[in-house]
C-alpha cells in the first residue's frame, strides 16, 4: 500500500505499456466544465420546481447545491495532489478505507459514475435533437417526451445509442483527437449558455413577474428541499471528472486542484444564469414538471424557429458531457485492472492510440444496455443517490487520512478545513437521509448494486489474488490491491 508519499514528477515520454502525462490545466479544466454542463441543467430544473413551487426556492436550491459541489472539488483536490493517479475515487478510497471499500467505488463508477449518466444523456441528446427537427418529420417519427420506458420511442432510442458507439470510438482512437473534440464542445456549449442569458433576459419575451413568491420559504427547510437536491446533485456531478485522469494531467498537484475549482465556481456561476433565465421565460406553473426545460424555455423567449435552433444547440451541448464521461470513466477500470481487482484485459493500453481501448468499449456497451432498459427520471434519482454516496464518503477518508498520516506530503491542503469537508459530508446526510426515507425502491436498487460489487469483489480476490501492479498507474508498485 502506499506511503502517500508520490513524485510529481511530469511523466510526458510515452509509454506502450501504461497512460503518460499529456493533459493540460485547460483540457482538465474543460473536462470538470464539460462533466457538469448537460443533461442535468436542461432538464432537471422543471422536475425541481414541481417539488418545491416557488422560483426563489428553485434557485436557491441550485445554489446550495453549488456550494456542496465546491467544498467537494476543495476537498478532492488534496487527494488529487496527494495521489496523481487515474482512478480518482477509486485510488482514493482504497488508501484511506481499505481494498474493499476501494473497489465498490470502482464498481459504482463502472455502473452508476459513468455508464448510467451517458445513457441518461444519450437519451436527453437524442430527443433533444429530434425536437430540433421540423414538426412533419417529428410528427413522423412519432416522438414522445423523454421518461417513458427505455427513454422513448425507437427512433430516440436508436439515435441515443449511436451518440454513445460514436464518441467510443472517438476516444478509442486518439487522445489527442478526443481532447479537441472535448475542447470544441465545451467552447461551444458554453457560447451557446451564455448566448441564450444575454439574449433571453436583454431580448426574450420573458416575465419578472415569474419570480413572484408562490409558498413560504420554509420549504427550503424541508424534506422535498432536500429530495430536490437529489436532482441538483446530479445536474453537479462531474465536478471530480479531472481527478480520474490524475495520472494523464501535467503537473498534477497544481493542475488537479486548479481545474476542480475553476471548473465548480464556473459552472456554479452559469447554473444560477441559467435557472434565472427558465424563471423568467417560465411560471411556476409552465415549468412544472416538464424535462425539457431548457427548450420550453427558449420557445417561449423566442418563439417556434428560435426553440428548435436552440433545441438542438442543447443537443451538441449534452454531446461535451457524453464526450468528458468516455474519456474520464475508462481510467477507473483501467486502473482496476492494474491493480489486480478486474478484468486484465480492462488494464491495457492501445499501442496505436495509447488509450484504454477495451475500458472504453466495455463502459459503451454497459451505458447502451442501460438506455434500452431505464426510464430517464428515475435513472437520475438512482445516480444522484448512489454518487453521493460515495463522493461523501470520499470526502470523510480524506480526513481520515490527515489523522492516518499526517506527515505524508501534500501539494495542497484543502481551503478552509475542517469546515469545508464537514460542510459537504453534513450536507449529503442531510439529503441521503430524506431520500432514502421518501423513496426506499430506488434506495434498495443502490444498496443492490453495492451488494453485487460486494459479491464482485470476493470473487476477483479468488482469482486475482496477489497479482503484480504497475508503478504509476492505478497501483502502488506492489501487488494486487486484493
Amino acid at each position: 500500500m502506499s506511503t502517500g508519499k508520490v513524485s510529481n514528477t511530469d511523466q510526458t515520454e510515452p509509454r506502450a505499456d501504461r497512460l503518460t502525462r499529456r493533459i493540460g490545466l485547460t483540457t482538465s479544466t474543460f473536462v470538470v466544465m464539460a462533466s457538469m454542463v448537460g443533461t442535468g441543467i436542461f432538464t432537471t430544473s422543471g422536475l425541481i420546481m414541481e417539488r418545491l413551487g416557488d422560483p426563489r426556492a428553485l434557485v436557491i436550491c441550485w445554489l446550495v447545491g453549488g456550494l456542496f459541489a465546491l467544498c467537494g472539488a476543495l476537498s478532492y483536490g488534496e487527494l488529487g495532489a496527494m495521489f496523481p493517479k487515474a482512478g480518482g475515487e477509486y485510488v482514493y478510497l482504497r488508501e484511506s478505507f481499505g481494498p474493499l471499500v476501494g473497489f465498490l467505488s470502482g464498481w459504482i463508477s463502472l455502473i452508476v459514475g459513468f455508464s448510467a449518466p451517458i445513457a441518461a444523456s444519450a437519451i436527453a441528446a437524442s430527443n433533444y435533437c429530434l425536437r430540433a427537427m421540423p414538426e412533419g418529420l417529428r410528427a413522423a417519427l412519432a416522438v414522445s417526451q423523454v421518461g417513458g420506458e427505455g427513454g422513448g420511442t425507437a427512433a430516440a432510442t436508436v439515435l441515443a445509442v449511436g451518440i454513445i458507439l460514436l464518441f467510443s470510438l472517438v476516444h478509442v482512437a486518439s487522445l489527442t483527437f478526443g481532447s479537441q473534440v472535448q475542447n470544441g464542445l465545451t467552447l461551444f456549449k458554453i457560447g451557446v449558455i451564455l448566448l441564450l442569458v444575454i439574449l433571453g433576459l436583454g431580448f426574450g419575451r420573458g416575465s419578472t413577474s415569474h419570480f413572484a413568491p408562490q409558498t413560504g420559504l420554509e420549504v427550503v427547510f424541508s424534506e422535498r428541499f432536500a429530495n430536490a437536491l437529489i436532482f441538483v446533485s446530479f445536474a453537479y456531478s462531474g465536478w471530480n471528472a479531472a481527478a480520474y485522469l490524475g495520472g494523464e494531467i501535467r503537473n498534477p498537484a497544481r493542475n488537479i486542484p486548479l481545474a476542480l475549482f475553476m471548473g465548480t465556481l464556473f459552472v456554479l456561476v452559469l447554473y444560477l444564469l441559467l435557472n434565472v433565465v427558465f424563471v423568467y421565460a417560465l411560471s411556476a406553473e409552465q415549468m412544472s414538471g416538464v424535462i425539457e426545460v431548457g427548450a420550453e424555455a427558449s420557445l417561449a423567449l423566442f418563439g417556434p424557429r428560435a426553440g428548435r435552433l436552440f433545441s438542438g444547440a442543447v443537443m451538441f451541448g449534452i454531446l461535451s458531457v457524453i464526450s468528458a464521461m468516455i474519456m474520464s470513466g475508462p481510467r477507473v477500470y483501467y486502473a482496476m485492472a492494474r491493480d489486480g481487482a478486474f478484468f486484465p484485459v480492462f488494464g491495457r493500453v492501445s499501442r496505436v492510440s495509447g488509450t484504454p481501448a477495451a475500458a472504453i468499449c466495455l463502459q459503451g456497451v454497459i451505458a447502451a444496455a442501460m438506455v434500452l432498459s431505464a426510464a430517464f427520471d428515475l435513472l437520475l434519482l438512482y445516480i444522484g443517490f448512489t454518487l453521493s454516496l460515495f463522493a461523501m464518503l470520499t470526502v470523510a477518508g480524506m480526513m481520515i487520512l490527515r489523522m492516518k498520516r499526517p506527515g505524508a506530503q501534500r501539494p495542497y491542503r484543502t481551503v478552509g478545513y475542517p469546515v469545508t469537508p464537514a460542510l459537504f459530508i453534513l450536507g449529503n446526510l442531510w439529503i441521503v437521509y430524506f431520500f432514502v426515507r421518501d423513496n426506499p425502491q430506488i434506495a434498495l436498487y443502490g444498496a443492490a448494486t453495492i451488494l453485487a460489487g460486494i459479491a464482485a469483489y470476493f470473487l476477483f480476490r479468488r482469482r486475482y489474488h496477489e497479482v503484480p501492479s504497475s508503478p504509476g498507474d492505478g497501483g502502488d508498485g506492489g501487488t494486487s490491491l486484493l
